[in-house]
């Protein structure tokens, strides 16, 4: 098991190094003069200088990476250009927002899809499963922010259980925040209980035509409960790949929903940063991203050590 942590965290450390590089360099292609645009109609060229000096933009591009790199290290992200605070200030309060939302939909997503999953595996060739994966294609194809529109005239404008948008912050409350982010969760979560669904199933599917299965059956067991307690934890492997992917779609691609629920979170800063030219808050954002891409998919092939022993056996070998 040692072993097979420490090859994991050398593939983990060796993928930040290559996306931090390749980070750096697609935001130094990028066109657009971040002193030109703080300038804005009173930019001259000395000014423009003197400014990009004072940002450390004059400075080569290999410097400004090895100190960027080694900032980060040192969790100094550095100073927002436009906002003039620091990037890990900035960020950490967008994060309080995304990060409860991400949870939040991926719970809401997991609670929908494992028993839609099983039993429509259970039930195959029914009308139940028909019913089920009808709807759950219909949930594959429909976009994200259609249900959100959808959510809001619903909740909002016509029963007005919820708000159609902002949020309070923490210190309203844990109610009044997770009332603010439920419309905003719930439009997330669909679509990806969907696909999550589909794969519970497959998977289940996969595992009721196994030996072990029928030996449990044999033994007196009904299918029910040897699908419960034998076939569920096999048929979790491909569910948490979809999990750890899902997780990592939610908390970067929140950039419309968070739009039209107007919350202050990483997505709409994102989407600032790269409109105002801000680039050390768009780098420091997008390797924050990448990070929990590497760190999730870390945790799942642990995951994966943990529900089958033989992938951690193999791997030491």
């Amino acid at each position: 098991m040692i072993h097979f942590v420490l090859k994991r965290l050398a593939s983990l450390v060796l993928t930040l190094l290559v996306a931090t590089g390749v980070i750096f360099i697609m935001i130094e292609v990028v066109p657009g003069d971040p002193a030109a645009y703080m300038m804005g109609l009173s930019n001259n060229a000395e000014a423009a200088d003197a400014l990009r000096s004072q940002m450390g933009l004059d400075a080569p591009a290999w410097d400004r990476y090895k100190s960027w790199v080694s900032g980060m290290i040192a969790g100094d992200f550095g100073i927002s250009y436009t906002y003039r605070i620091p990037v890990s200030e900035l960020v950490g309060d967008r994060m309080m927002v995304s990060v409860p939302l991400t949870i939040y939909a991926l719970i809401l997503s997991t609670i929908i899809a494992i028993p839609v999953g099983v039993i429509a595996a259970s039930k195959r060739g029914s009308i139940v499963d028909t019913g089920l994966m009808g709807f759950a294609q219909i949930g594959v194809a429909i976009p994200n922010f259609w249900f959100a529109i959808l959510l809001v005239l619903l909740f909002s404008t016509s029963l007005q259980w919820f708000s159609a948008g902002g949020f309070p912050g923490w210190d309203a409350g844990i109610v009044e925040c997770l009332k603010a982010l439920t419309l905003p969760a719930i439009s997330l979560a669909l679509p990806q209980a969907a696909i999550l669904s589909r794969v519970m199933r497959t998977s289940m599917l996969d595992v009721m035509n196994e030996d072990y299965i029928r030996t449990a059956r044999a033994k007196g067991l009904t299918k029910r409960q040897a699908l419960i307690r034998h076939g569920l934890r096999n048929a979790m492997i491909p569910v948490l790949t979809i999990l750890g992917l899902q997780f990592s779609f939610l908390l970067a691609g929140g950039i419309i929903i968070e739009s039209i629920f107007s919350l202050p979170g990483l997505g709409r800063l994102v989407f600032q940063s790269i409109a105002q030219r801000d680039l050390i808050v768009v780098k420091s954002i997008v390797t924050l991203l990448v990070f929990a891409v590497v760190m999730i998919t870390f945790i799942v092939d642990m995951a994966y050590a943990v529900v089958d022993p033989r992938l951690r056996e193999g791997n030491s070998k």
